[in-house]
């Protein structure tokens, strides 16, 4: 009598090397179904962005490509999680669901309705140390950063990364599947893709390839990752974020390289920071940590976040990163900053905005790392920039030599010299003028909070 299949379930653990759910069932000698699940209904309004989208079709069919090489295939299904794995259920005879725990308050839901109908077995492996593990003497968890870091220093390096099986076993008869391009993943009218294909090969192959040349940098990490014209940080955070490749994988493979590669270790850290602060507040996306900021005065200004949004402020720093996103689904570390802090204080516009555009256009729109960096650039956050403190975008662009990169994104300021092209006196044609001055943003910013502090 054959042996029932085993269910793996997929969601942003993409991979075949250190996958535990993959080892696992590869372990138990019976047969294996790969499952992805296209859930919009789950996630309701936290639905994959557009970015994600693109990225996602091209992962998956890595996946799967990597999967037939070892005997098997990705079972494509799109619906709310349960429901699907339950039909695939009553096709197959499969009782036993294998999946890494994924800590996203709409996935934690989904986990409990599958484990109702399945025996649901949960492995770690998408994070250094598993969310929640690293807690004070007292066994309360972190709230801040710093210390978060040094507990969890004290629990590397992880676990040396499991290979990827050789085999899976197919079962008898496959469970139906949906086609990937029947999905609509891609665009099509208009294909706005082309900049993100010229940039990124998502799937586990170019999580490898990337990592092998970030490996060469890593110990010049401190130099050069606050240089958006220089190739310094790593650009691995897409495959992170769809699993592609596990953090320990990239732990092992650059912490000797000696240099200031403990800086990069210290950020890849923040991954799980951001997952243990989503874990203890599940809303952090939607909501002020601090609650003395819902009394914030955030202006209503449409025309404003437009002209953000499209890299159109008369700010050259923060036009080009927001050019850079669009084309890419990616922007620079520093700028990302920048960028941020622009929209919230110099146009005074409510952090969401920026995080929702940004679920929407990053490929690697993670929403506890989105929802922890928009609170910390807002103020608003356990662990936060104060928000008096306003970063100046003019001063900011010169002092990280953003020239080079200002004339890749904003062509139309590409025959200006260094000395011009941070603050132009006299936009070019085509350029606009700047969308507020910098003294009358800080001014209006500081009052906005004066008033907010009166109001508490």
């Amino acid at each position: 009598m054959t042996s029932a299949p085993t269910i793996v379930w997929l969601r942003r653990d993409l991979r075949l090397a250190d996958q535990a759910a993959f080892a696992a069932a590869a372990a138990a000698g019976g047969p294996v179904i790969p499952v992805y699940v296209l859930d919009d209904d789950t996630p309701k309004h936290r639905r994959m962005g557009a970015a994600s989208r693109w990225w996602l079709h091209h992962s998956l069919a890595s996946l799967d490509a990597d999967l037939r090489k070892i005997g098997s295939r990705l079972i494509l299904r799109r619906g709310k999680t349960h429901e699907e794995l339950a039909a695939i259920r009553r096709e197959t005879g499969a009782r036993t669901v294998h999946a890494l725990r994924h800590y996203e308050p709409w996935w934690r839901n989904a986990e409990k309705s599958v484990g109702k109908a399945f025996n649901l077995v949960c492995h770690d492996g998408n994070y250094l140390a598993p969310p929640g593990s690293v807690t004070t003497g007292a066994g309360a968890p972190y709230k801040i950063y710093t210390p978060f870091w040094r507990a969890l220093t004290q629990r590397m390096p992880p676990a040396d990364p499991l290979a990827p099986p050789q085999r899976l076993h197919a079962p008898e008869h496959w469970p139906a599947s949906d086609a990937l391009e029947d999905w609509g993943l891609l665009p099509v009218k208009p294909d706005w893709a082309g900049g993100m294909r010229g940039e990124w090969t998502p799937g586990e192959g170019g999580a490898r390839i990337r990592l092998a040349d970030f490996a060469d940098k890593a110990r010049r990490y401190e130099l050069c990752r606050n240089l958006p014209s220089m190739e310094g940080t790593s650009r691995l955070s897409p495959h992170l974020h769809f699993g592609e490749i596990s953090p320990a994988t990239i732990w092992h493979a650059v912490a000797d390289a000696g240099g200031s590669v403990a800086t990069f270790l210290g950020e890849l850290a923040w991954r799980d920071y951001a997952q243990n602060v989503i874990l203890q507040m599940p809303e952090y996306g939607a909501r002020n940590a601090r609650d003395a900021y819902d009394a914030l005065e955030w202006r209503d200004a449409p025309d404003d976040l437009a002209a953000w949004q499209r890299g159109r402020t008369g700010y050259p720093i923060v036009d080009a990163g927001m050019r850079e996103l669009w084309a890419t689904g990616w922007m620079h570390n520093r700028v990302r900053m920048i960028a941020a802090s622009f929209l919230v204080k110099h146009l005074l516009i409510d952090w969401r905005e920026g995080e929702r555009w940004f679920w929407d256009t990053l490929v690697d729109a993670d929403y506890g790392s989105n929802a922890v960096n928009w609170q910390w650039s807002a103020g608003t956050g356990v662990d936060s920039n104060m928000f008096v403190r306003i970063m100046a975008p003019l001063t900011q662009s010169p002092k990280f030599d953003a020239a080079d990169y200002i004339r890749r994104w904003l062509p139309e300021l590409a025959h200006l010299p260094d000395s011009e092209i941070h603050d132009p006196a006299r936009p070019p044609r085509g350029y606009p003028a700047k969308i507020v001055g910098h003294a009358e943003a800080r001014a209006r910013a500081l009052a906005a909070h004066a008033a907010m502090k009166e109001d508490a």
